[in-house]
């Protein structure tokens, strides 16, 4: 294999995450999982993550199609879009709260199972005329209805899911039984380690165990992840080398001996596999970029929902997008100069153009 060093890293990071395009179920098959984000601006995560993985992607997409592909959401390492097999290695899920550790709602999570049961697949209004306006509080200190903090709690637990969305808001449905028994813990863990050292290689192995710390503090039926990366790297069904000061890891055989990079522009979604861990980005790249969505306005260097800006192999800069009169605008920054080359010029032309026609649906 080819020596590793920033430059293999940087189109291997590129390759793994924009590989081949293909049409969307396949593609979600591939990938194994697509992060979702409410914010649109001018489109939501989900859908600026897969208009560069789907040929002649729309916005939206994703949604519509959403009951037809048979897909779920659940929690990975973040919330997202997966295929079932997916979803398979996150349950049954534990819960810590019951003594043998399978959940049985109680209260009003039983009641709002019981109503689901009898009226079919159900938005969370209609649950709330059923139930009342009680409020609960939520994972980030403010309040939600008690009802869809119900609901998020039964789909945590498998026993709902996520049927369709309806403007952006989750329906939600009675979960299927499982036609099959579920695959041992152990096996589960290990699949599940696999997952997401491919959805994110080559990843920094720090990055990689604290992503994987995310991912069992959702799922914590998988028992201790480090252990199980530790085995995977012993026994060679992942490999790793030291970079620049950087030990990586990767599953074997997941990477190409001389990855080729074409000389595009890419306008990246803030939770794109490429950029996804800061730790790697700043590496690879050079400098730090941060989402800043949530940071004051006054605080913010690069803007509220400022995309990276991909160029061949390196990422050079951010975009700040928004459509005015029905034409899309393009504010640039850069970590460094502008390139100055022709191509580029045309480059971006080409990807701006392809963002228009992402946008039109």
């Amino acid at each position: 294999m080819t020596k590793p060093d920033p430059g293999w890293l940087r189109a291997q990071a590129r390759r793994a995450t924009l590989g081949g395009l293909d049409e969307l179920g396949a593609t979600i098959a591939r990938l194994g999982f697509v992060q979702a984000d409410p914010i649109r601006a001018p489109a939501r995560a989900q859908d600026l993550i897969l208009r560069h993985r789907v040929r002649g992607y729309r916005a939206g997409q994703l949604e519509r199609r959403f009951p037809r592909l048979g897909l779920e959401e659940d929690f990975l390492h973040a919330y997202g879009f997966m295929p079932p097999a997916t979803q398979a290695l996150l349950h049954p899920r534990h819960d810590a709260e019951a003594a043998d550790g399978r959940h049985l709602p109680q209260g009003l999570a039983a009641e709002v199972l019981d109503y689901v049961r009898a009226h079919g697949p159900c938005h969370p209004r209609a649950l709330e005329a059923a139930f009342g306006k009680q409020r609960a509080i939520n994972g980030w200190g403010g309040f939600s209805q008690a009802t869809t903090r119900a609901l998020e709690s039964l789909q945590h637990f498998g026993l709902l899911r996520v049927s369709h969305r309806q403007e952006g808001i989750r329906v939600y449905a009675l979960a299927a039984s499982a036609s099959a028994p579920p695959l041992p813990a152990a096996e589960r863990a290990r699949q599940a380690v696999l997952l997401l050292a491919r959805i994110l290689a080559p990843a920094p192995l720090p990055s990689l165990r604290g992503a994987l710390q995310l991912m069992a503090r959702r799922n914590p039926g998988l028992g201790l992840l480090p252990p199980v990366l530790a085995e995977l790297l012993r026994e060679g069904a992942m490999e790793q080398a030291e970079v620049a000061g950087e030990r990586y890891a990767w599953p074997a055989g997941f990477l190409d001996e001389n990855p080729s990079v074409p000389r595009d522009v890419r306008i990246l979604a803030p939770f794109d596999p490429i950029v996804w861990d800061r730790r790697r980005f700043a590496h690879l790249w050079g400098w730090e970029y941060r989402f800043e969505a949530y940071t004051p306005p006054p605080l913010r260097r690069f803007g509220y929902y400022a995309l990276p800006l991909l160029w061949a192999d390196r990422v050079i800069g951010w975009a700040n997008l928004s459509v005015v009169d029905n034409r899309l605008q393009a504010e640039l920054g850069f970590a460094e100069a502008r390139p100055r080359a022709k191509v580029f010029d045309q480059a971006l032309a080409a990807e701006l153009a392809r963002f228009e026609a992402f946008l039109a649906g």
